[in-house]
């Protein structure tokens, strides 16, 4: 990692990027698969890699109990905080407009330039929420209204030694405290945060009680509010600016945006504080990691 390589001397700064676009390629086309050694598929466990997300969310809810009217309230949540930050500006200080030609309906191509997130719903209800059908399997809990979308994006973050970011006139937006990387069983590969979360914790000698905020990824609101409660997270620490049910989740993008959104959110309280940014991991794994805001 780049923070590893910080530390050990290999450089002093280093650009963590990430970038998805889910739009384009499917994951429930078998081609993007690519080739599934015959080793893996003969073991139970290496092809519970290969279940599809949706279905361990609804393994989630079943084995947890987390029923479809409260994954429903999670995800009306979510669009309900985003579309407030939303609609205060919040997120323009962490987004960079992107610039593009698109087809128009008569054929023509035309310039669009995308300044937001698109996904948020500020007309999200209860009501309609209901509406949906699940996505996954007859009778189950998890529908298109309480997961997160098929969206696709980038995000970069500036990690430096201190030295080299005073020595450049960096502003120092955080601390890298610690982190943590855990293993969970695939077939719930949404439970990773509720692991590793304690992990970075201990790492970084702090407990629930010492964060202000959790950016935990919603890959789906059954794993995400397995999470919270498991670890008896107040429900206002988390995601305070709505998460990937609204925002999205283009995967290899998640995790910087996360950290990307919590640094601003705990620059704007003004004050030094702890955060949390913390996801899940597909094939069952979960990844967190602990910052400070120096608040300076």
């Amino acid at each position: 990692s780049i923070s590893g390589g910080i530390r050990n001397g290999s450089y002093d700064l280093g650009l963590a990027c990430g970038v998805e676009s889910m739009s384009l390629r499917s994951a429930g086309d078998p081609s993007s698969l690519g080739d599934v050694s015959d080793r893996m598929m003969e073991h139970e466990k290496a092809r519970q890699c290969l279940i599809p997300m949706g279905l361990t969310s609804e393994n989630v809810a079943e084995q947890f109990g987390i029923s479809r009217e409260r994954q429903d309230a999670f995800a009306l949540t979510s669009h309900q905080k985003a579309a407030r930050a939303q609609k205060e500006g919040l997120f323009e200080v962490e987004m960079v407009p992107v610039t593009t030609v698109v087809s128009g309906k008569t054929g023509s191509s035309q310039p669009l330039t995308v300044t937001r997130d698109e996904g948020v719903r500020p007309s999200t209800s209860l009501e309609g929420l209901r509406k949906l059908a699940p996505a996954f399997k007859e009778n189950g809990t998890t529908t298109a209204g309480n997961s997160s979308q098929v969206s696709d994006g980038a995000a970069a973050v500036l990690v430096a030694q201190r030295s080299k970011a005073v020595e450049l006139g960096l502003p120092v937006l955080g601390v890298l405290r610690s982190y943590a990387v855990v293993g969970v069983p695939p077939d719930i590969m949404g439970v990773g945060p509720a692991y590793a979360i304690p992990a970075a914790l201990e790492k970084a000698g702090l407990t629930v009680d010492d964060i202000e905020v959790f950016e935990i990824n919603e890959a789906f609101a059954s794993q995400a509010l397995y999470c919270v409660e498991k670890l008896n997270i107040p429900l206002e620490k988390v995601n305070p600016n709505g998460g990937a049910i609204a925002l999205g989740h283009p995967l290899g993008c998640t995790g910087a945006r996360q950290i990307i959104t919590l640094l601003n959110e705990l620059k704007r309280r003004g004050k030094r504080a702890y955060g949390v940014v913390s996801m899940c991991i597909g094939t069952g794994m979960g990844a967190a990691a602990v910052f400070e805001y120096p608040g300076h």
